[in-house]
């Protein structure tokens, strides 16, 4: 766009370059950023911001992330965490001697729930946690759940 088409080429001579003669045109009459948010600019924060100010439960001072951890796991991916060929095997029946044992420990999980179903073939499952229906699940199978501190 050339110079000569711009606004400001235009409004050369103007005093108030279109601004207005009262207010002024000024760095940031607001304010900056959320400033005045429960003060001359409540109304947009009540309105597009609901819950923004103000302080929600009790803090958890000192809070280590790792007295929390508790990644989980359902049943139905259970069997996938057997490597594919002793899973083969152990389905197709060629392994009867022996029973799977799934520690979900160094595969990352501390807990099992119960989603989902797993083939009636027994397996041993070794986890901090395990649910209710998760335990009934692998005992009717025929498995056995030990907790492991």
């Amino acid at each position: 766009m050339p110079t000569r088409t711009c606004k400001t080429r235009k409004l050369r001579g103007h005093v108030s370059h279109g601004k207005g003669r009262i207010g002024k045109h000024r760095k940031h009459p607001g304010g900056r950023g959320m400033a005045g948010g429960q003060h001359h600019h409540r109304t947009n924060l009540d309105k597009y911001h609901p819950g923004y100010f103000g302080k929600v439960g009790m803090r958890y001072y000192r809070k280590q992330q790792t007295h929390f951890w508790k990644p989980v796991v359902n049943m139905d991916k259970l069997w996938s965490l057997i490597p594919a060929e002793e899973r083969e095997a152990y389905l197709s029946g060629q392994k009867k001697d022996t029973v799977p044992v799934i520690d979900l420990l160094p595969l990352g999980y501390s807990k099992l729930l119960g989603k989902g179903r797993i083939p009636d073939i027994p397996i041993v499952v070794k986890a901090r946690w395990v649910s209710q229906l998760a335990e009934k699940k692998i005992t009717e199978a025929g498995g056995v759940v030990q907790l492991v501190a």
